[in-house]
Parts: structure tokens; C-alpha cells; sequence
């Protein structure tokens, strides 16, 4: 069984953010970068899988800063081979285009399962999976939560609101979106990502044509504004439910 697992950069939030002078992005320059969390557990459910059935792991992602870090830990963790998309940069393309970009090389590849995290934390649409499912035309699962393998099928737990889960039967080749791994991802030192660096190479794939509409345009970035702060309510049920109607009446909401 070969998995596939796409992998981004993403700003490190716990840095303060910028707004570039264009007012449509983050100031890049000095900003750091970290594997979105979700990506994460993406790559380490596939990595469970591998221990489970034998499959082999590729680790897959979009030219963009850093990323051949990120690659050659993928690597230090159990990845089989690590590819670059070039040509394009992962910085700034929207869900659509990215997927396009990657169904473009993913398309061209052997595959059961391409596994990505449900969603990152600097677009937070949750499309790219679904998008990647589109373009190569398979079936498609997300907010994904475990995989389980037999033979050609896989039994997949899905989250909905609430806490239900669901679970789901499929029949390879298909696309899932993982919101949570069964385990926490595995930490790997650094001493070893240094290692994989010396010893392993990264296989770069053009991205080909990635002409696709994104849907939506940012028109602005933008500081959100302090509010007054909370107003707590105290007093028994009836008391606070008596305030919260007077407060709604005060503000014209009748």
C-alpha cells in the first residue's frame, strides 16, 4: 500500500504577526515557520499505517521557505521518500491552486491514500482535501479522526459536531482529511533531522499548470479592534435572564 501525505509550512503563531504594506498578507520576512499541526497528524496516522500493513509513506509539499526542513523531518520520522513541488510557491496560492498543483504530480504517482491535514491554521477553509479528491477524482472523507486497513478497504472514523462519530467503508485509491491521528505525532531530535539531511535527497517534481479560479479574493488584512470587554451577570436564573433581556432592549433587539 502506498500512502501519500501532503505537507505545509505555516506561520508560528507564537511570533507576533505583521501586516505587509500591501495590507493583503503577513510580513514575511522575519517571520518563522512550523509544520501545520494538522499535516502533522496526517503524516503520523500514515506512519501508523506503515507499521500496521508495511505500506510506504511519501511526504509531499510546495516549494515555500522552509520546506525542506519540514521534508527532511517527515523524513527523520518514518517517511520512505520526500518530494518538492517547484515552480510554484506554497506561500499565498489559494486551496484551489495548491490542490492543483499537487493533483498535477500526485496524479502521475502510484497511491491508495493521500492523507492531509483537515485544514491550516492560514487559510482554516478546509477545501484542500476535498479539492485534491476533485481534480484526481476519487473519493473523498474528512475531518478524519482513524484509519483502519483491510485488504483493499479501509474502515474511517469521522467527526461531526457534537462529538458524534461516524464510521465510514471505502475502497482504495482515496483522499482523506485528518483532523486528529490516533496518537499524538511522533517527536524525532534534531540531531536526527541533521543525520536524514546528510543522507537522504529530496525528489523535486515541476508543478505544471496550476491556471485554476481560487473563488474569493483577500481584499484586506486587517487588526481586529478591542471591544469594551465582558459585563458579567450574576444573580439566580431568573435574575440573569431578566438582565439579558433588558440588555437586549437597551440595544434596540426586540
Amino acid at each position: 500500500m502506498n500512502i501519500i501525505v501532503p505537507i505545509k509550512q505555516v506561520p508560528d503563531l507564537v511570533e507576533g504577526l505583521e501586516i505587509d504594506d500591501s495590507g493583503k498578507d503577513l510580513n514575511r520576512e522575519w517571520m518563522k515557520f512550523k509544520l501545520n499541526e494538522f499535516d502533522d497528524h496526517a503524516l503520523e496516522e500514515a506512519l501508523i499505517l506503515k507499521e500496521e500493513t508495511g505500506a510506504t509513506v511519501t511526504a509531499i509539499a510546495l516549494d515555500s521557505d522552509d520546506v525542506d526542513k519540514a521534508l527532511f523531518t517527515a523524513a527523520a520520522k518514518g517517511a520512505d521518500t520526500i518530494i518538492k513541488v517547484t515552480g510554484v510557491s506554497g506561500t499565498g496560492l489559494s486551496s484551489h491552486e495548491a490542490a492543483k498543483a499537487l493533483a498535477n504530480v500526485i496524479g502521475g504517482m502510484s497511491y491508495d491514500l493521500v492523507m492531509t491535514g483537515v485544514q491550516a491554521i492560514d487559510d482554516r477553509d478546509g477545501q484542500l482535501a476535498v479539492l485534491l479528491a476533485h481534480y484526481l477524482d476519487k473519493p473523498h472523507v474528512s475531518v478524519v479522526t482513524s484509519v483502519t486497513v483491510a485488504g483493499d478497504q479501509a474502515v474511517i472514523s469521522k467527526e461531526y459536531g457534537g462529538g458524534l462519530v461516524a464510521e465510514f467503508e471505502g475502497t482504495f485509491p482515496m483522499v482523506l482529511g485528518i483532523q486528529a491521528a490516533r496518537q499524538s505525532p511522533r517527536y524525532v531530535p534534531v540531531a536526527k533531522v541533521r543525520q536524514i539531511m546528510r543522507s537522504a535527497s529530496i525528489e523535486e517534481v515541476a508543478a505544471g499548470d496550476v491556471g485554476v479560479s481560487s473563488g474569493s479574493d483577500i481584499t484586506k488584512y486587517f487588526t481586529p479592534v478591542s471591544g469594551g470587554g465582558a459585563e458579567m451577570i450574576g444573580g439566580s436564573a431568573e435574575d440573569q435572564a431578566a438582565k439579558i433581556v433588558e440588555l437586549l432592549k437597551s440595544k434596540g433587539i426586540k
